[in-house]
């Protein structure tokens, strides 16, 4: 299973960064997939060589800062290259072009969409994929883009898209890119696809759902009694319900902001939870840190309303056992599970049970709440605020691109660190370690969020930290007592 792990790992992270770094950097994207791969060789080679014998933290700390600082490392010299003269190294890519994009009376004109009391425009630099306006802002940054943006749009039309971004010196600047230079659209929604892969995805978790109840059913059993899959129904649906509607959730924010989005996909698989969980792909820049928050936020926010009624809804048709007495450390596995892996899971729990759950009890999981459980677990991985993770969208909203980079960074080696309490983290850990530091800013990325979004934002990370710390010795002395 570890070999299975390691690919399919390989898979996503092949996906993930000829994806999400192609347009960030010029470094060849199948040079940092090796470098993130580093420590997914290193451990299969250690098992190749050793077996079973667990890999030395020491060494695989190493190994984890070592192709961190590679990747950020190439990753820099890819964008410096991209754009070697000015910090918005995220704008669209496109062939050089020795040629000006605006001529004499063009400059003029653009010059006149900057009133000298919003934006007090300095300078122009020309680069070939855009026009770099510098100046200093005088006023609210969301007012100060929308005169300028539609300054822009009445004396050039559907020209330029317009980009209000935060320099390295901490004043922001215009980018005017080219629309016919920009990435063509591709077909927005597939409906045979999308309908396809959910089709797909609910026989695999269907199959998954079986193998909880009826660990020993056979092929050859399951072609002459078909309707066993029914009982794999409870685990498919509840998860199937969860990851759909988180990623509506999405998708309904998406709409609400006029931003183009693709239906969701579901990716299938054929062992372990049945699936790889479910995305949304934007076909459309973000107007503002606001949409971006919002967006963001909504899918765990939506999961997480569905997660909750039929976590408790499975709890009431799990099983209190005995802890086995090889087994006082917290345990993912069904048949045994301790709530004090998670502080918001043994606070649901206790809730439930009452006093029936005791300080030497686990619970036998009913596949509805296994499907609950993943539901957590899946809210948790996408608040984790790193990269391009609703977490990571979320961050950069509240904090700014830069600012929100940085909270990624910080956020991996902790998650590492954390794995050692809780082993189940590791392989998250991991993952984040794959994903990319930065996402696309969107078209205003200098107008702040309000006190509001801000504390709302601040929860949700609360309810991260909540799922994934076990629970404290003095919290389990008050729960148990």
């Amino acid at each position: 299973m570890t070999w299975i792990s390691l690919i399919v790992l390989g898979l996503i992270l092949l996906l993930i960064v000829r994806q999400g770094t192609a347009r960030l950097s010029q470094t060849p994207w199948w040079l940092l997939w090796l470098v993130l791969m580093l420590p997914a060789f290193f451990i299969a080679g250690w098992m190749a060589l050793y077996g079973n014998t667990p890999v030395p933290s020491g060494w695989l700390i190493l190994v984890f800062v070592t192709s961190s600082f590679l990747y950020l490392t190439l990753l820099r010299r890819g964008q410096q290259a991209l754009a070697p003269a000015t910090p918005a190294s995220s704008l669209p890519t496109v062939p050089e072009e020795p040629a000006r994009l605006l001529n004499r009376d063009e400059e003029a004109q653009l010059q006149s969409c900057f009133p000298w009391g919003i934006y007090y425009l300095q300078h122009i630099e020309y680069r070939p994929q855009a026009v770099i306006c510098r100046g200093q802002m005088r006023g609210d940054a969301n007012k100060v883009y929308q005169t300028v943006e539609r300054n822009i749009a009445q004396r050039f039309g559907d020209r330029f898209l317009v980009m209000f971004q935060m320099g390295i010196s901490n004043k922001p600047f215009f980018a005017l890119v080219p629309r016919d230079r920009l990435p063509q659209p591709q077909q927005l929604w597939r409906p045979g696809l999308s309908l396809g892969l959910l089709a797909l995805t609910f026989l695999t978790t269907t199959l998954a759902g079986l193998a909880l109840v009826a660990p020993d059913v056979s092929a050859a059993e399951l072609r002459q009694n078909p309707e066993l899959l029914w009982q794999g129904l409870p685990y498919s649906i509840g998860l199937l319900l969860i990851l759909g509607i988180h990623e509506l959730g999405h998708f309904t924010a998406a709409l609400y902001y006029r931003v183009k989005a693709t239906l969701p996909y579901f990716i299938p698989l054929p062992f372990a939870m049945g699936t790889l969980g479910a995305f949304i792909q934007m076909r459309s820049p973000i107007p503002h840190r606001r949409a971006l928050f919002d967006i963001s936020v909504a899918g765990p926010v939506a999961g997480f309303l569905v997660t909750l009624p039929l976590l408790i809804w499975g709890l009431h048709q799990s099983e209190i056992v005995q802890l086995p007495a090889n087994a006082n450390e917290p345990s993912l596995n069904p048949q045994v599970f301790n709530p004090r892996i998670s502080i918001l899971f043994a606070l649901i729990a206790k809730a439930v049970f009452g006093r029936a759950l005791t300080n030497d009890s686990v619970l036998q999981l009913h596949p509805l709440a296994i499907a609950g459980v993943l539901g957590l677990v899946v809210t948790a991985l996408n608040l984790m605020p790193v990269g391009q993770l609703d977490g990571g969208h979320m961050v950069h909203a509240m904090y700014g691109h830069r600012a929100g980079a940085i909270i990624g960074q910080v956020s991996r080696l902790l998650v590492l660190i954390l794995s050692f309490i809780q082993p189940w983290l590791f392989v998250w850990a991991l993952i984040l370690f794959f994903l990319p530091a930065f996402d696309e800013p969107a078209l205003n990325d200098v107008s702040e969020l309000d006190n509001w979004r801000d504390g709302f934002g601040l929860m949700a990370l609360v309810l991260l930290l909540l799922i994934i710390f076990p629970v404290p010795a003095p919290l389990a002395a008050f729960l148990w007592a």
